[in-house]
């Protein structure tokens, strides 16, 4: 069986985007993959984070986790990217990082991989999809092969969401429950299974 390598790159203010990342990241580890769990530069001044305790103490509880390069998404065969909704859209901190990308990406260096995303969101209706295909715009222009999570499994009418796992915090009043993991687990199993169905052609 061919070993597939898996970046799982993120952004997260409060916790809600750490928290399924890790649930993608030993997903992906217990399908075989060798897994780089990555977050991404923080570009919010320190003052800003000390005004909220969630965002404070997730800064803390991740100062481990190591920052994402360019060279996280070359060594990989599949990446998994996670952000917030900002408006509808991905959060400044991985668009920030996404732009760094451009050399890599000029040497095709990110193109035939496998990607797809994940993101959450503190209101019912806050632009979760949207988020998401806003994120697949990059993946289209890195020449990416987008796999989605779709309905392939029960699990995914949970969460409700076709395009990626996402999460509905209430606000930041609903922690990453069963229904969130399961999805989570169920999206990063099939980037395992297809990126590796890909290299093996």
């Amino acid at each position: 069986m061919e070993q597939v390598n898996i970046a799982v790159v993120y952004y997260s203010a409060t916790g809600t985007i750490a928290e399924m990342a890790r649930e993608m990241t030993v997903a992906a580890e217990k399908a075989g993959a060798d897994v780089r769990l990555r977050k991404v530069p923080e570009l919010a001044p320190a003052s800003a984070i000390d005004t909220n305790p969630a965002w404070a103490e997730n800064a803390e509880a991740t100062a481990d986790v190591p920052l994402a390069t360019a060279d996280d998404l070359v060594w990989a065969d599949g990446v998994l990217l996670g952000s917030p909704t900002r408006f509808g859209n991905i959060s400044a901190q991985l668009k920030q990082f996404l732009d760094t990308l451009g050399p890599v990406w000029h040497q095709g260096l990110l193109a035939d991989k496998v990607y797809s995303g994940f993101t959450s969101t503190g209101t019912a209706h806050g632009g979760q999809e949207s988020t998401l295909l806003a994120l697949s715009n990059t993946f289209h222009h890195f020449g990416g092969i987008i796999v989605p999570p779709g309905y392939t499994d029960p699990a995914k009418f949970g969460d409700g969401n076709p395009y990626g796992t996402s999460h509905f915090d209430q606000g930041g009043t609903a922690p990453v429950g069963d229904v969130t993991r399961a999805a989570a687990r169920v999206q990063a199993e099939r980037v395992v299974r297809f990126t590796r169905a890909i290299k093996d052609a």
